[in-house]
């Protein structure tokens, strides 16, 4: 009677290791999905801030020109210090960051007038948000960015 005993006592203790050990790991789970969603979110603002950029620029491209200039303002996620420009012929907008961020040709843009001279121009991200002036005067052909 008694080893009958010492056997149920044992399958009960590895029960409960086993219940636990599956707590542990859909808890494992939870956070690298939540993680994983988080991070998605970010590369979602990323390509809007891009699109939301080349829209505007196309706008005042289209546009016949705007002399005292055009501010816009676009959300990021914080681990983007800032948001560059420099005279590149397949990708003249460059993130800062810890991660490597793809960037984009962006069209329409007078990137030689945006740069004035210096080999890259970067606008800073505080606390999320890029701000920078998009110029176009009558004259001009191309589109202008500016602080």
């Amino acid at each position: 009677m008694k080893k009958r005993e010492r056997k149920g006592e044992l399958n009960l203790s590895f029960g409960m290791i086993f219940s636990i050990i599956l707590i542990i790991a859909f808890l494992v789970f939870a956070f690298y999905a939540i993680r994983k969603f988080l991070e998605f979110q970010d590369t979602i603002n990323i390509e809007k801030f891009k699109a939301g950029l080349q829209t505007n620029i196309d706008d005042l491209w289209r546009s016949s020109g705007n002399e005292e200039g055009y501010g816009v303002s676009y959300n990021l996620p914080k681990k983007i210090t800032g948001v560059c420009f420099k005279d590149d012929e397949f990708e003249n907008l460059y993130f800062q960051s810890e991660r490597i961020i793809t960037g984009k040709k962006i069209e329409h843009l007078d990137i030689i007038a945006t740069l004035n001279g210096k080999d890259s121009v970067c606008f800073e991200n505080t606390n999320g948000k890029v701000n920078m002036t998009l110029n176009k005067d009558f004259s001009d052909v191309l589109v202008t960015i500016s602080e």
